[in-house]
């Protein structure tokens, strides 16, 4: 395997979501698929089942939120350095329903220092849009990958 500093960032943004993914259970249990990663972005995929519904018979928002808080782990942590969220909101825009295939896509808004700004949008299989997720992201000590 190549050390860090003989990997291009997206090598690196590879090498870094294949370290997480591996210990990454909530996700993995919850069926989650990470479809893409390239720095500063990440897309995952879950399918919405009969035990994720809510009183109303649509997806429990934390189901979604945490579909989008694993976008934006992925997201910010693709420059192999551990990244944590900070401060996370969601707006729910449209419910998500039982069957339906989520799908969330980040991407950077501003990277500086040790902290990031990722905007995340979940929309289903008919890229219908059901919510808006902004994470801000501070970077702590530690590699993903080993220098």
């Amino acid at each position: 395997m190549k050390s860090a500093a003989e990997m291009t960032p997206q090598e690196l943004a590879e090498a870094s979501a294949e370290a997480m993914w591996s210990t990454d259970h909530a996700s993995q249990k919850l069926g989650m698929k990470l479809e893409h990663v390239a720095p500063g972005e990440a897309r995952l995929s879950m399918t919405i089942a009969d035990f994720m519904a809510n009183g109303h018979g649509n997806c429990h928002g934390g189901y979604i939120f945490t579909l989008a808080d694993s976008a934006f782990a992925f997201a910010c942590n693709s420059y192999n350095q551990l990244t944590v969220a900070q401060q996370c909101s969601v707006s729910y825009i449209n419910p998500g329903k039982i069957g339906d295939r989520l799908t969330a896509v980040a991407r950077e808004v501003s990277r500086r220092g040790r902290s990031g700004i990722y905007d995340i949008r979940v929309v289903n299989q008919d890229n219908d849009h059901i919510a808006e997720f902004r994470g801000l992201s501070r970077s702590v000590k530690g590699t993903h990958v080993p220098d």
